[in-house]
Order: structure tokens, then sequence, then C-alpha cells
């Protein structure tokens, strides 16, 4: 099975940017989609961006012209350029991806805060 892990989080100023990776051990190139979720106060996760094998893109309203989710599948890594960052934003995100099930990355913390 695939296993994913994220980087690049961290502590960010209100207003500042932040780039995260998912690098996948194997291929993503057949996943149907991907995905970062960020987990809320109920420790539930909440899609923030997906992203499909087509190219397709959707985001959560949250964060629509801040944020952009992508993917290189050359380098087997999904990108998400976070900007213009707000405190609300902060949590834990997790990479995703599916294939008919979800495939989960351990997380990476982001804190926006001043």
């Amino acid at each position: 099975q695939v296993q994913l892990v994220e980087s690049g989080g961290g502590l960010v100023q209100p207003g500042g940017s932040l780039n995260l990776s998912c690098a996948a051990s194997g291929s993503i190139a057949s996943m149907y989609s991907m995905g970062w979720f960020r987990e809320n106060a109920d420790k539930q996760r909440e899609l923030v961006a997906g992203i499909t094998g087509g190219g397709n893109t959707n985001y959560d309203d949250s964060v629509k012209g801040r944020f952009t989710i992508s993917r290189d599948n050359t380098k087997n890594t999904v990108f998400l350029q976070m900007n213009r960052l707000k405190p609300e934003d902060t949590g834990v995100y997790y990479c995703s991806a599916f294939d008919g099930q979800y495939i989960w990355g351990q997380g990476t913390q982001v804190t926006v805060s001043s």
C-alpha cells in the first residue's frame, strides 16, 4: 500500500505563506484523487482541497483564492500552497489518497499566530 508523508508545516504569522508537501512511497498516477484535510475541534477531518487524477480541483469556501493544490505525478508528490494565512487556518493538515479507500499521512501541524 502507498504510504504518505507530509512536510512543510510550522508556525507562521497571519498573512504569511506555507507550502505543504505530501510525498508518496509509490505511484500516485493511478490514484482516483488526492486531497488535503484539516482536523477540526471535534477531531473530524474536513476537506480543504482536492485534486482528481485528471487535474480537476475543488476547495473549501474558506480557502478559495488563497490556497492552491497541485500534483506532480513524476515525483509522486502533492502540494498545498497556502497564502494569506489566517489564525483560523491553524490545525493539523493531513494528506490523503483515494483509490477506493482512503490512505492517510501522519499529519503536519500548521499554526498561524502573531
